[in-house]
């Protein structure tokens, strides 16, 4: 089992600036794909952005050009820049690991929230 702790999260106008992080720990040898997830309200859980164990990202094309993941493995942490955020952008962000034995773990979410 691998745990899930995020932070960064908060209010940021739009254009605005939030970098997300997320420890992981735990079974963290079996973690392939860190990844990010939201959820507007109403709305259904969709990726936003994923990166695997060697590197390889992939992202929605509603973030491309803006929202960057990356990945330190000797911190077991996964991190989301998030540039030129747009009021659209405004869900609960939530961590996520998929393992090589096809198991998956969340973190609990982060609120984002775009608005003047």
């Amino acid at each position: 089992q691998v745990q899930l702790v995020e932070s960064g999260g908060g209010l940021v106008q739009p254009g605005g600036s939030l970098r997300l992080s997320c420890a992981a720990s735990g079974s963290i040898f079996s973690i392939n794909v860190m990844g990010w997830y939201r959820q507007a309200p109403g709305k259904e859980r969709e990726m936003v952005a994923s990166i695997s164990s060697g590197g390889r990202t992939n992202y929605a094309d509603s973030v491309k050009g803006r929202f960057t993941i990356s990945r330190d493995n000797a911190k077991n942490t996964v991190y989301l820049q998030m540039n030129s955020l747009k009021p659209e952008d405004t869900a609960a962000y939530y961590c996520n690991v998929h393992e090589w034995n096809g198991g998956d773990s969340w973190g609990q979410g982060t609120q984002v929230t775009v608005s003047s």
